[in-house]
């Protein structure tokens, strides 16, 4: 939801409060008045400043699909939405994003989803874990970790500039102090965004854009639009993310002809009568199909009747100077660790 002027304003007292108690609590960690735990293997954290969608669900599929290709089986931990799952490395999630990526890795990491991130990490462990990816872990400070990637969407890196609930930011900008690598995602080159990064850390930058890996009919998710029929295609386009805008965006940068759009909250989970509104409302522009994100896939309903074809949009992370990213990476992690696994 975007705040009018005059309200951001009027919250702006909170923000400022509300920052000045993160400022503590981060304080709080790393003089030792409050504990961080440390999981016995190698934690990567990935997360962002803001609400809302910088592409770390991305970020931890490439990290998770680079472990494997070393011969590591990742395991990620993740609170799931609103710390939905509560489970050990053997429970089903329900949160989308974690279903997603259960599906992308097939079996290649493990999974820890709940609150608890310490005592699921200490299950997965005990399952032969030794890398773990903490999935949105820039403010979980109760787990110590050996690399801190944080990503910023360059199109609203600092949410508006304000501080929750003036604004979109969850903590201040001055908590890039604390990261490993910053990754500046949705640009190949922000001067700007960078200058601001480096008033509080000399971290390296990279960039980081959402490539569309393939069109694949909803629900089968196994059936690929050519890309010379999509050419010829006019879609409705729908989403329940963090960032709408982006998506709509990216559907044009990718060439998709649009006839229109509808947006939704992040993880909305379709009711059968809102996929037949999309259906009619897909019909009275003129549209050949409905297309979506491959994360509103999984909120969908369980069946699903339209006069058009559902299609969602795979994509994978293409950072920039794959190999140097990850040598950053390792190097971070040797910072905290002696020896590192090869």
């Amino acid at each position: 939801m975007t705040l009018s002027p005059t309200t951001r304003t009027l919250l702006r007292p909170l923000g400022l409060l509300y920052g000045s108690l993160m400022r503590l609590r981060t304080t709080f960690y790393e003089s030792g008045l409050l504990r961080r735990r440390r999981l016995q293997g190698t934690v990567v954290s990935i997360g962002n400043l803001t609400v809302g969608g910088t592409g770390k669900t991305p970020m931890v599929l490439w990290v998770a699909e680079r472990l494997a290709a070393e011969g590591h089986s990742p395991a990620i931990l993740t609170r799931g939405y609103h710390g939905l799952g509560d489970s050990d490395a053997s429970s089903q999630a329900t949160a989308d994003e974690v279903a997603l990526l259960r599906q992308r890795l097939n079996g290649r990491a493990q999974f820890g989803v709940g609150k608890n991130r310490y005592k699921n990490g200490l299950a997965l462990a005990k399952n032969g874990a030794e890398w773990f990816i903490l999935d949105d872990g820039f403010q979980h400070l109760a787990l110590q970790r050996d690399a801190d990637i944080v990503l910023l969407d360059a199109t609203d890196p600092f949410g508006g500039g304000g501080i929750l609930p003036a604004g979109r930011l969850r903590e201040p900008r001055s908590g890039l102090a604390r990261a490993d690598i910053v990754v500046i995602t949705r640009a190949n080159h922000a001067p700007a965004v960078e200058a601001v990064v480096r008033r509080f850390t000399n971290a390296p930058v990279f960039y980081a854009q959402a490539r569309l890996e393939a069109v694949l009919r909803v629900p089968s998710m196994t059936e690929a639009l050519p890309e010379s029929e999509r050419r010829g295609y006019s879609f409705f386009a729908f989403c329940g993310i963090g960032n709408p805008a982006a998506f709509f965006d990216d559907l044009r940068n990718w060439g998709f002809s649009v006839a229109g759009r509808r947006s939704f909250a992040d993880h909305h989970r379709y009711s059968g009568a809102e996929i037949r509104d999309l259906d009619d409302a897909a019909a009275a522009v003129g549209a050949h199909a409905l297309i979506c994100t491959e994360k509103d896939v999984f909120n969908l309903p369980s069946s699903i009747a339209t006069a058009l074809p559902i299609y969602a949009c795979r994509i994978r992370l293409a950072v920039s100077d794959e190999d140097a990213f990850w040598t950053a990476v390792r190097a971070a992690v040797g910072r905290t660790q002696p020896v590192t696994r090869a």
